[in-house]
């Protein structure tokens, strides 16, 4: 519910701007914010279809481990610092040699601690994966 009232604002705010383009830097920290969001909310399958070069055709069992990888990385979260309640972009650079943006993100935590994570994106075919 959060996301599509924070895409509407932003959506909002291009067009009441006048931006006719949103820069490859806003698209991939939406992309990566999103991916995160899936993976606070449980949709840990959503979250590994962002992954680039993962396919859920992959073998089952392999599938399967990473769904199980995620669930427990998200256990530890909410035994360590109660889980992570909020996804926040901070910034996003263009690596022009590499041809990746890095999206600075931070994870707010639900004991007040917060965590900035750097997640390398790249565009496939116009879509945005985390590298």
């Amino acid at each position: 519910m959060r996301r599509k009232a924070w895409l509407s604002a932003i959506i909002g705010c291009l067009i009441v701007s006048g931006c006719s383009e949103v820069t490859p830097e806003e698209q991939a920290s939406l992309a990566a914010k999103g991916y995160y969001e899936h993976l606070i909310h449980g949709e840990y399958e959503q979250f590994l279809q962002g992954k680039d070069g993962l396919k859920k055709q992959a073998e089952p069992e392999y599938w399967s481990q990473l769904v199980d990888n995620c669930h427990q990385f998200m256990h530890q979260q909410k035994e360590s610092h109660r889980g992570i309640h909020e996804v926040r972009i901070v910034n996003a650079k263009t690596d022009t040699l590499q041809k990746y943006v890095n999206v600075f993100m931070m994870l707010c935590f639900g004991d007040s601690t917060n965590e900035e994570v750097v997640v390398p994106m790249v565009d496939r075919g116009g879509r945005w994966y985390m590298k």
